[in-house]
């Protein structure tokens, strides 16, 4: 749990807190707890920050086709990956921080936020998440980056390096997804 700026053990989070948030795979910068700071700093982000480890099973995040406007850097994007399994985070968002979330992920424009039905996200514990949801690309520039046919995994390749891939984008993420058009405005877990 982020609070106060610094990170505390997640038996400390306020009673109850799961049953009024929206879990939220995350991927790439949104893992950082930096990028917390920067989004209260910057993007009036308020609250403790309820950040959990989880197991994701045939979903990887991979460099995007496009580069970011503000610091030209290749970010990261969801895309299918049968057979892969990678550790990323669920954030438990409050209605507030998921619409903090929307700001800084361009919902709508850059990435949609939508239902994640492919794969199978479970917890450091073992807890299976039966709804989770995640930020996708939504336009060319968010698409994977397919280089000699193929996306190229964060894992696999470090983002001083993605900077300099050359290849194309993929015309889908290969993920079975939910969009969702209107903003969240309760838990569904």
């Amino acid at each position: 749990m982020h609070r106060d700026g610094a990170g505390h053990p997640l038996d400390t989070a306020p009673e109850g807190w799961r049953a009024t948030r929206i879990p939220v795979l995350a991927y790439g910068s949104n893992v950082c707890p930096s990028k917390i700071t920067w989004l209260r700093e910057h993007l009036g982000l308020t609250g403790e920050v309820v950040v959990a480890r989880a197991r994701c099973r045939g979903v990887a995040a991979v460099w995007a086709s496009g580069l970011r406007a503000r610091d030209g850097q290749r970010p990261a994007t969801l895309a299918a990956a049968p057979g892969i399994t990678e550790w990323h985070a669920v954030w438990f968002a409050t209605p507030e921080q998921l619409a903090v979330l929307d700001v800084c992920e361009g919902r709508g424009v850059r990435y949609d936020l939508a239902e994640l039905r492919t794969g199978d996200v479970r917890l450091d514990d073992g807890t299976r998440l039966e709804r989770v949801y995640t930020y996708v690309a939504a336009g060319p520039e968010r698409m994977p980056l397919l280089v000699n046919g193929a996306p190229v995994r964060t894992a696999d390749v470090p983002q001083h390096e993605a900077l300099h891939l050359a290849g194309e984008p993929a015309t889908t993420h290969g993920l079975d997804t939910d969009v969702q058009s209107s903003p969240m405005r309760h838990s569904l877990h």
